[in-house]
């Protein structure tokens, strides 16, 4: 049939336009048939592609399993002892090892099941089910390396420690990682579960020296293997995760995590169906532990020996065993000059007493390297670390901090103007609840009474004028002055109390020398470390470089008049000794605490900061005054302390270049004239009152400081009065109130 055509223009138009739709609209159509077929094209190629690398994979796989040796087992008898060398790198320190080879095998039938029970429990449940790993432990172990932690970080299981600790290298690689898990499977298809299993109960390491069960049974309860109760067994399967942690010779805390642990794997055992009910009530944690003193070196080099290896432990998760016996190759942070230089200042110029202890540490600013430290004279007689662990009032030394914080309000400078008189009576240092007219309550006044009339933050820090800094404490507020300590590296616990200005918080030396350094690197805060580098015995891995943990915490030009602040203690103020005999540009406080129970001399030079405390103590811990002693008279901040600091200064900084500090930026110079705080010039008369006097009952909300006293070297400093005192440098603090005495200066 014939198409009509059209008989006018309009309806040729519109067929036309008819004929130009029916052709778009088919190429959509034909464009939209061809989608699906390309679609599969690339699905099929994904998915070859996909299989062709699992192929790969499975064959790179195949070849690595068959290329991998099992290595000559690393016995304990071949095992290298770690060294700690000085930071030369070459100079011996000391050598880490508590063993020499200790160990003693013993058949597995030997060892009671429960004792195999215990460890399986503790450690690898699926032990007789598993291949030899755990695919989701190594998964879990791939995650965390993903996202940054360490490259063997979990996911072992009882085969894997066994390689670990019998065949290979103490190195943390993710190769090393791999070539563990490749031969804990050749292990598992070549040895029976027993023999695995016996091989790794004669291995392990459970503290004391001891490598093997055998040898542990008699190191911690002086028995056979053979011997052991349900409970001793359950206590050795928990002491292998870290004998530091759970060693009950060690002290309470320990005995408290053993106790945890042990109560965990018997507790396993009995879901496991490996233990009864009845047998695990009885189960109590064992009392028969054989005395135990760790091995130590002696010395002052015991400090830093134990330093170092708690930094390998905790900074950078390397086990004991491996510390013990792994053939590390630490180079420390200790420069052996220094060390010797501090060693003999506090030799040379220590008071005589024996009962009086030193603190010392001297770090790089913006650094934080570790480059001489001062814990004690014999680690083998004493193993607290004064520099540390000891804890003393700071004294004036916080001042600082409430200079820091007074200058961040931007409403104080250098140049503002106090009342320096004598005493003054400020009603926000008075006791909660207390009279405000009584005469002994929110009383600050200056060493002898002394009235420096209307002084600037320069020369006030340069005499520790305590009238001045408790108003600047007011203005600035005692949170932000614990801050500014915080910010600056002061790592115990602080209290904002408004007395804090005056030194009532407990400090230890690395506290104070990690924030003056901060100070002197211009703002810069380092972490302290004492590790600066790692090496292993597999000369094929690459050691383990500590690089410098710095944060910005300050403005520089903040920092540049603090520094100026605090030149003037050195220039003619309470700290002078120190200037009339170094020789060169230095910066510091002086401090002592109420009724002379702590002496320190913080202070630095651009290149190197350094702190000395002093403290005495009796039989039992408590704090003792240092004041009127039969040789050394009243130690104060401005008497020993700058003696030792300047002694050890001076030959630690032999042959360093002299460096000049930034010039003062006298921020907030057009700061309005500070407001005068609440207080009077003579204490009012007292309404009558049939209160009882005050007791040692009840601590009050906040420590309230009473006469304090301002340095005039080399008498003693104005401190705050012991309202949070601690008889017990680094113990605990005592509950009760102590009523506030005039505390002396220094």
């Amino acid at each position: 049939m014939s198409q009509r055509k059209p008989r006018t223009r309009a309806e040729a138009r519109q067929a036309a336009a008819a004929e130009a739709a029916s052709s778009r609209s088919g190429g959509r159509r034909a464009t939209a048939s061809a989608s699906p077929s390309t679609g599969r094209r690339w699905l099929r190629r994904g998915l070859w592609a996909v299989l062709g690398l699992g192929i790969l994979g499975l064959l790179g796989l195949g070849v690595a399993y068959a290329t991998t040796d099992i290595p000559a087992p690393n016995e304990i008898a071949t095992a290298q002892a770690s060294i700690v060398y000085y930071a030369d790198g070459k100079t011996e320190m000391a050598r880490l090892s508590d063993s020499e080879g200790n160990r003693e095998s013993v058949p597995l039938s030997t060892v009671p099941e429960h004792m195999q029970k215990a460890m399986l429990a503790a450690e690898d449940q699926d032990f007789y089910q598993n291949q030899g790993i755990s695919p989701t432990g190594i998964a879990r172990a791939v995650w965390v390396a993903v996202k940054g932690g360490q490259a063997t970080q979990g996911g072992s299981t009882i085969t894997q420690q066994y390689v670990k600790n019998y065949f290979l290298t103490s190195d943390r690689t993710i190769e090393r990682k791999a070539r563990e898990i490749l031969i804990a499977v050749k292990i598992d298809q070549q040895q029976t579960k027993d023999e695995i299993l016996e091989n790794y109960l004669n291995t392990i390491y459970y503290g004391r020296g001891a490598y093997g069960i055998q040898t542990a049974a008699k190191a911690y309860f002086n028995k056979d293997v053979s011997k052991l109760t349900v409970a001793e067994s359950a206590f050795l399967a928990a002491v292998i995760r870290g004998p530091s942690l759970y060693d009950p010779g060690l002290g309470e805390e320990q005995v408290a995590n053993a106790q945890e642990r042990s109560g965990y794997i018997l507790d396993a055992m009995v879901e496991q169906g490996w233990l009864s009910q009845a047998d695990r009530d009885a189960a109590t944690f064992p009392d028969t532990f054989v005395k135990y003193k760790p091995r130590s070196q002696g010395g002052t080099t015991g400090y830093l020996v134990e330093m170092v290896k708690d930094e390998l432990v905790t900074k950078h998760k390397i086990s004991e065993s491996d510390i013990d016996r792994g053939g590390l190759r630490v180079t420390s942070t200790i420069e052996r000059p220094k060390q010797a230089a501090m060693q003999k200042a506090i030799k040379d110029e220590r008071p005589a007493e024996d009962d009086v202890s030193v603190g010392m540490a001297s770090v790089k600013p913006g650094d934080g390297a570790i480059v001489a430290l001062y814990g004690g004279s014999d680690y083998a007689k004493r193993q607290q670390n004064a520099a540390t662990q000891d804890k003393m009032q700071a004294g004036s030394t916080f001042k600082i901090f409430t200079l820091i914080a007074a200058l961040q309000t931007g409403d104080v400078s250098l140049r503002s103007r106090y009342d320096g008189s004598s005493p003054q009576y400020f009603e926000e240092f008075a006791s909660p609840g207390a009279d405000s007219a009584t005469e002994r309550r929110g009383r600050v006044k200056n060493f002898g009474n002394e009235s420096f009339g209307r002084i600037d933050l320069r020369r006030a820090t340069g005499s520790s004028v305590n009238t001045v800094y408790a108003a600047l404490n007011i203005e600035a507020g005692p949170e932000k002055s614990m801050k500014a300590a915080e910010d600056a590296g002061v790592r115990s616990p602080l209290e904002p109390n408004m007395a804090n200005v005056l030194g009532t918080d407990y400090v230890t030396v690395m506290d104070m020398v990690s924030a003056y350094a901060t100070i002197a690197a211009e703002g810069v805060r380092a972490e302290p470390y004492i590790v600066q580098e790692i090496g292993f015995q597999d000369e094929g891995v690459a050691p383990i470089t500590v690089e410098p943990q710095t944060q910005q915490v300050f403005d520089k030009d903040l920092m540049s008049d603090v520094i100026d602040a605090m030149t003037y203690p050195v220039e003619g103020g309470t700290a002078r000794y120190v200037g009339r005999n170094l020789g060169r540009p230095a910066a510091g406080k002086t401090g002592t605490s109420e009724s002379f129970r702590s002496a320190w001399f913080d202070g630095y030079v651009p290149q190197l900061a350094t702190a000395v405390g002093l403290y005495r103590s009796g039989e039992d811990g408590e704090e003792l005054a240092m004041e009127d002693l039969p040789e050394s008279g009243d130690i104060t901040g401005g008497t020993y302390p700058t003696r030792i600091w300047t002694a050890f200064m001076e030959d630690a900084l032999e042959g360093v270049d002299v460096e000049q500090f930034p010039e003062p930026a006298n921020i907030n110079k057009d700061a309005a004239p500070p407001p005068p705080p609440t207080r009077t010039q003579a204490p009012q008369p007292a309404e009558p009152t049939n209160a009882p006097p005050p007791t040692t009952s009840a601590p009050p909300a906040t420590p309230t400081p009473s006469e304090t006293e301002t340095e005039k070297e080399p008498e003693p400093e104005p401190e705050p009065s012991k309202t949070n005192g601690n008889p017990n440098p680094g113990g605990p603090k005592p509950t009760g109130t102590i009523e506030p005495v005039a505390p002396e200066d220094d």
